[in-house]
């Protein structure tokens, strides 16, 4: 990324810009975040351009395209404004490389990962055709690999397949290579010409170099129309897949639907985007932008200064992609020893291998009395298990290893809850109403603020949202304290416990007891949309889960919605008797819900609802459900119909019960946590942590 130069805004719409990420012919995209947080790559059309009509009509156009595809796979518009006398599109900023990025510094992809991509691409581009466009550019450099999978970036050129085409007559009107023998002919081109750059795409994703090569771009251009790809350089079991996307004719290549009918991905392949060197390269990109601009806001409301900002770039440590389709930038890392400024989260400590087993498990340690029998809660987090309610009050933490308690603090109040920062600092509220913060790993204290809080609720990257002592929801900037919006919503007023809650993605989804869930714009706290009687028979314990772009909501159904309109993706319900079978809190784990209901521990592909797997029958009821390896573990009432209570651990797999071990009587609370290899489970005040096997 390039500094912002003289003549370049310090804001364009709600957007504060950090540096240039590319520019052609056309314009420049800048990085920018808005107030709340959220990220964008920012398009501007060049202003000596805004005039010329044609241009204008060209990034008018590339707007509408680009907001009327909703697809997953796809980099989101978060706004536009095209009658301005410097008309901007702002796009869903992805930390990731670029596909030709992905290449040249890490090779060829293996046979599993080019599958899970092309799998990706073949829908995302079916979704794309069904919404009546063609993207008609798609490329390397159009592709950007994230940690949820690939996405199709640069609507630029894409139209309705009955518009007319935006280029003029002698412009190449894609890159040569990867367009279509009926662009290159200046046809008219249908959905077909994508999937034949779908091919070219793989081609060169698998082979590390292009289909159709020559000495200069007319040469290229012919070997798309009269040559043939050389498919011996590609494995056996992807040639058939690969050649006929690239046949001359259009009627003769697969539709994107026939193509991710053969490519349906394996069980686990979404796991690829996670593992090996380029899952470190993803994930290393992700915490460098988390960092610049946790670091950039903790300056203070005012921000950094332009010549701090010039400095922190031009000490770049790690690349970046920008989702439009530009080129990759570099961003640095700069120290901040402020109060707000947020310190690395701690390692996760390895599981002994030599403490997993098949058999009923020795406990790693515990049983131990960290909390009060009935109030508060438990967290692990990272290096540690955070307590919230222990016996003489107030907030504790221990180690994961061995249960010995690191740190106290008697401030905080059970009944107010726990959130944690990025896996770095933990957030309370003290008897006064201030929210406090904590170093999870140490223990010390950092920032605090006087907000009148009685719960809080949920963070994401900006934020804090607390509940106020009047009912108000709040919130409260994490770089600097500062009160962003209060708003008093009449589905809070009155809340005599502590609501579930999630936030990312510009929405704050709250749980209330009454089985109502609410989504509310981060920006401004308005409420957005809403489900009403979610709860089964009154009963409460509606746990919201993020996932990518959607929600999880259990209850009287389990049900997946878009996130950011509640458009019910998917939802699934059982009754026996005619009684609903309540679903308990879902949790999601490589793209797979998990929950228990009734009978048994059911999951879910996240993506369309298919039930992928089924515990062995037993008396789950509602539980809460934990996930680590092979490993599923739940609680349910003791064998036989017996008073008791017992955690369980299935194997996934083998698909069978391995073991039970006995829980005590009447302990008032019971729940199961799963996280670094352990399972942690509460059964009232006490606390034990338990292997898992492979």
């Amino acid at each position: 990324m390039q500094p912002l130069g003289t003549g370049d805004s310090l804001r364009i719409g709600p957007y504060r810009l950090f540096g240039v990420l590319g520019q052609g012919g056309m314009g420049k995209v800048y990085f920018g975040q808005d107030s709340s947080g959220r990220r964008a790559a920012v398009k501007v059309l060049r202003p000596e351009l805004a005039h010329d009509q044609s241009l204008a009509q060209r990034f008018v156009r590339e707007a509408q395209m680009a907001q009327s595809v909703t697809s997953a796979g796809v980099a989101r518009v978060l706004g536009t404004h095209t009658d301005s006398g410097r008309p901007w599109i702002a796009t869903e900023f992805l930390a990731g490389p670029t596909l030709d990025d992905a290449i040249r510094n890490h090779g060829p992809l293996d046979e599993p990962t080019l599958r899970a991509m092309a799998s990706s691409l073949a829908r995302t581009l079916a979704e794309i055709h069904a919404a009546g466009l063609i993207h008609r550019d798609l490329k390397p450099a159009n592709i950007v690999l994230t940690s949820a999978g690939p996405r199709i970036i640069d609507f630029g050129i894409a139209r309705p397949e009955h518009g007319l085409t935006l280029t003029t007559t002698g412009q190449v009107p894609v890159t040569p290579g990867f367009g279509a023998p009926e662009q290159v002919l200046g046809q008219r081109v249908g959905p077909a010409a994508d999937m034949f750059s779908l091919g070219a795409v793989l081609f060169y994703a698998i082979t590390g170099a292009q289909a159709f090569t020559g000495t200069h771009v007319a040469a290229v251009q012919y070997e798309v129309v009269h040559g043939e790809p050389s498919l011996n350089r590609v494995p056996p079991l992807l040639s058939p897949l690969i050649g006929p996307c690239l046949a001359k004719e259009p009627a003769h290549r697969p539709t994107p639907d026939q193509l991710a009918a053969v490519l349906t991905a394996a069980r686990g392949m979404e796991r690829v985007w996670r593992l090996g060197p380029l899952a470190a390269d993803i994930k290393e990109r992700e915490r460098t932008i988390h960092h610049l601009t946790t670091v950039v806001a903790a300056s203070g409301s005012g921000g950094m200064s332009r010549r701090r900002l010039l400095s922190a770039l031009a000490a770049g440590s790690a690349v970046l992609a920008a989702g439009v389709g530009a080129t990759a930038w570099w961003v640095g890392r700069q120290g901040n020893s402020g109060p707000y400024s947020l310190p690395p989260a701690a390692d996760t400590p390895a599981a002994d291998p030599t403490a997993a087993t098949a058999e009923e498990p020795k406990p790693l340690w515990g049983p131990v009395q960290l909390l009060d029998k009935t109030t508060g809660g438990l967290v692990p987090v990272r290096d540690v298990v955070l307590a919230i309610g222990v016996p003489e009050g107030g907030l504790a933490a221990h180690d994961v290893v061995d249960g010995k308690r690191r740190w106290h603090a008697s401030g905080p109040v059970a009944a107010a809850g726990i959130v944690t920062l990025s896996d770095a600092l933990v957030a309370a509220v003290d008897q006064k109403g201030d929210v406090v913060t904590f170093v999870a790993a140490s223990g010390e204290a950092r920032w605090s603020v006087a907000v009148d809080a009685k719960y809080v609720l949920a963070a994401d990257d900006s934020a804090l949202y607390v509940i106020t002592t009047n009912d108000r929801l709040r919130s409260i900037s994490r770089s600097d304290g500062s009160i962003f919006w209060t708003v008093r919503p009449r589905v809070l007023l009155d809340a005599e416990t502590r609501p579930r809650s999630v936030a990312g993605g510009g929405r704050l989804l709250i749980a209330t007891a009454k089985g109502r869930v609410m989504a509310v714009d981060t920006v401004d706290g308005h409420e957005v949309w809403n489900i009403d009687d979610q709860s089964p028979m009154g009963r409460a314990g509606l746990a919201p889960v993020l996932h990518k772009d959607t929600i999880l909501i259990n209850g009287a159904t389990l049900t997946v919605r878009n996130l950011t309109d509640g458009a019910e993706r998917w939802a699934k319900t059982d009754t026996v008797d005619g009684k609903v079978q309540a679903s308990g809190p879902p949790l999601v784990q490589d793209d797979i819900a998990y929950c228990a209901r009734g009978s048994y521990i059911l999951a879910f592909d996240v993506t369309d609802g298919t039930e992928v797997w089924r515990s062995p029958r037993g008396s789950y009821m509602d539980s809460s459900v934990a996930v680590q390896s092979d490993a599923v573990s739940v609680i349910s009432p003791g064998a036989d119909g017996g008073e008791g209570w017992e955690i369980h651990a299935m194997s996934r797999t083998a698909d069978k019960h391995v073991w039970s071990r006995p829980l005590p009587t009447d302990a008032g609370s019971y729940w199961v946590h799963g996280d670094g290899n352990r399972f942690f489970v509460r059964a009232g005040a006490e606390v034990v942590a338990l292997p898992v096997f492979e």
